[in-house]
């Protein structure tokens, strides 16, 4: 059984920084493209970064040279480091094994102006 367990989220200011963890188990963790996707208040879902074993494939174009993605494959965890955050990155963000319908529960992220 697939678990995505992320944590790591909270409540910033603007121009702060968070990490934020996923912790995959049940899933062949380096051989799977895994990404964080995020969802605002009233907007769907959306991408924010993929990476595969090889690293980063994708960044959401708002998110680039502020967020990072990143694996641990050792330790089956995906991280998305985000800096200089900005109240429109407030949402919830979710981990997903990419193409499948295994997602974790969210972890919710307010930043404040």
């Amino acid at each position: 059984q697939v678990q995505l367990v992320e944590s790591g989220g909270g409540s910033v200011q603007a121009g702060g920084s968070l990490r934020l963890s996923c912790a995959a188990s049940g899933v062949s963790f380096g051989s799977v493209v895994m990404g964080w996707y995020r969802q605002a208040p009233g907007k769907q879902r959306e991408l924010v970064a993929s990476a595969s074993d090889y690293g980063p494939i994708h960044y959401l174009g708002s998110v680039k040279g502020r967020f990072t993605i990143s694996r641990d494959n050792a330790q089956n965890t995906l991280y998305l480091q985000m800096n200089s955050l900005k109240p429109e990155d407030t949402a919830v963000y979710y981990c997903r094994v990419h193409g499948t319908p295994y997602w974790g529960q969210g972890t919710q992220v307010i930043v404040s102006s």
